[in-house]
């Protein structure tokens, strides 16, 4: 597996069932299950149990395939079959064996309908599911095998009884799986990161940016804008195999692009017409798939739903870094299996705290009690004077129209100030969004420096700082630079 960020967003996954269906009506999965009702004493398969070449007509016939990719496909289909089950294999007796050793057709073996046929039409969603992610181990490593030109100078070589030389050939296998299951990575990261948008394609161009541009790197050279390149070929190729399976929905690199390129030159797509360099998505079936895989090799590949059932404090620490969307539907989940004044209780309980992700934690109890009713009143009112609680109390309360309310002193106001900042900074970094909101409250409050940096609040120094960075107007960043230094001699004195 790729390098992976130590906290993974979670993915949105769709019900069992829904997702089940999905994968039985994918291609190669349904005509695996064609071809294993099809399978029965008059067919003939060779020593691996693949289909002798006589009968892909046939099979391909079977499967309604026509064309000159019929015979690979329903080769293909067939390897599905037997690696997942669908299709058992008998091998050919030792006899046999032994009597047709110079004879050019046989010994052959026979197949049947396997055992898992009967999953098809009595088994479960899990159990469907379990037979598809068979299926897509199968076609994962098709996609990781040499061109069709290289793969029949391979065979040959093979026949002959000499050696392959990988080097000669330009064909590396443990390069090729790793750099499909890079380019899989990337694409499950970039979903879930995006709050698991699965009906957003991504340009073709963006993905292969995404492995190749290093981060801090401003404008590409023509050397990365040509890796770029010869890296959207290789993924166009490994799409088209891992569509079939329903891994994915992709809409090809358009190949009059390559008869219109010159080689030499990088590929730069133009923006108004990017849909041409291809464009593609993880299916939900896919986002399921790829997070089983991750899950499988020891990686923490989180669902929303996850914490629905864990307390308010794992909730709120687990959801601190994740994407906003993902972040409400986790709350959601959450909240949709407790009642709104005990759920509001365990939650201000759990925001409490002056260590370094306490700030992160009251913005998530914030987010929320927004989606808590006013039947949590009584909660929120009795952190009114928390000095850490008692600024969000307020502002929840007035949002809902609460009477009696009472205004906030003016350290606490400060202190919730810091407070957001600090939670945004934790979130965000040095945002647009950021900036504004630190122009706004150094424009709005008069003297806020000079009150700001008395706070006592563990971020204060560091908010201060963050403003003096962040502000465009170079006496406001000064000032602000100022109240950081006063704020730190406070801490340390």
């Amino acid at each position: 597996m790729s390098a992976l960020p130590p906290t993974l967003p979670p993915a949105p996954l769709h019900p069992e069932a829904e997702l089940a269906r999905a994968a039985l009506s994918a291609p190669v999965l349904a005509r695996a299950v064609r071809l294993a009702r099809w399978a029965g004493p008059h067919v003939r398969v060779g020593a691996g149990g693949e289909l002798v070449d006589e009968q892909l007509p046939e099979a391909a016939k079977e499967l309604d395939l026509s064309g000159e990719d019929a015979a690979a496909d329903a080769s293909e289909a067939w390897r599905v079959a037997v690696d997942t089950g669908l299709v058992e294999v008998t091998d050919p007796p030792e006899e046999a064996v032994g009597e047709a050793e110079d004879e050019e057709d046989g010994p052959y073996g026979s197949a049947a309908p396997g055992a898992e046929l009967a999953t098809v039409t009595s088994g479960g969603p899990q159990d469907v599911l379990t037979l598809w992610l068979g299926a897509l181990d199968t076609i994962v490593s098709d996609a990781s095998v040499p061109d069709l030109d290289d793969l029949e100078e391979l065979t040959e070589a093979l026949e002959g009884g000499g050696t392959v030389d990988f080097d000669a050939l330009g064909w590396d296998p443990e390069g090729e799986s790793e750099f499909l299951d890079e380019a899989l990575i990337t694409l499950y990261l970039l979903t879930v990161s995006e709050g698991g948008a699965a009906g957003t394609p991504l340009p073709l161009p963006a993905l292969a940016a995404s492995m190749i541009v290093p981060d801090d790197m401003g404008e590409p050279t023509d050397d990365i804008l040509e890796q770029v390149s010869e890296t959207m070929m290789r993924l166009d190729v490994k799409f088209r195999i891992l569509e079939p399976v329903g891994l994915v929905a992709y809409e090809p690199l358009d190949e009059a692009l390559l008869v219109e390129a010159d080689p030499a030159e990088p590929v730069e797509p133009e923006e108004e017409d990017v849909s041409r360099y291809g464009l593609v998505r993880l299916t939900p079936l896919g986002l399921y798939g790829m997070r089983t895989r991750l899950l499988e090799n020891g990686v923490d590949a989180p669902a929303v739903g996850d914490l629905a059932e864990k307390d308010a404090a794992t909730l709120l620490t687990a959801t601190a870094r994740y994407p906003q969307e993902a972040v409400r539907a986790e709350l959601e989940q959450w909240l949709a299996g407790r009642a709104a004044g005990a759920a509001a209780h365990e939650l201000l309980a759990a925001a409490r705290g002056g260590d370094a992700d306490g700030p992160l934690r009251r913005l998530r109890a914030q987010e929320a009690l927004q989606l808590v009713g006013a039947e949590a009143e009584s909660e929120v009112r009795a952190v009114l004077d928390n000095p850490e609680l008692g600024g969000l109390a307020r502002v929840w309360l007035s949002e809902r129209g609460a009477s009696e309310v009472p205004p906030p002193a003016e350290d606490m106001v400060f202190w919730l100030t810091v407070d957001t900042v600090a939670a945004q900074l934790a979130v965000e970094g040095n945002s647009e969004e950021l900036q504004a909101l630190v122009e706004g409250l150094a424009a709005q409050h008069s003297g806020f420096f000079d009150a700001a940096w008395r706070v006592e609040h563990p971020a204060t120094a560091d908010v201060l700082e963050a403003m003096g960075r962040l502000h465009p107007d170079k006496k406001v960043a000064k000032e602000a630079r100022k109240a950081a230094f006063k704020a730190r001699s406070q801490q340390q004195g």
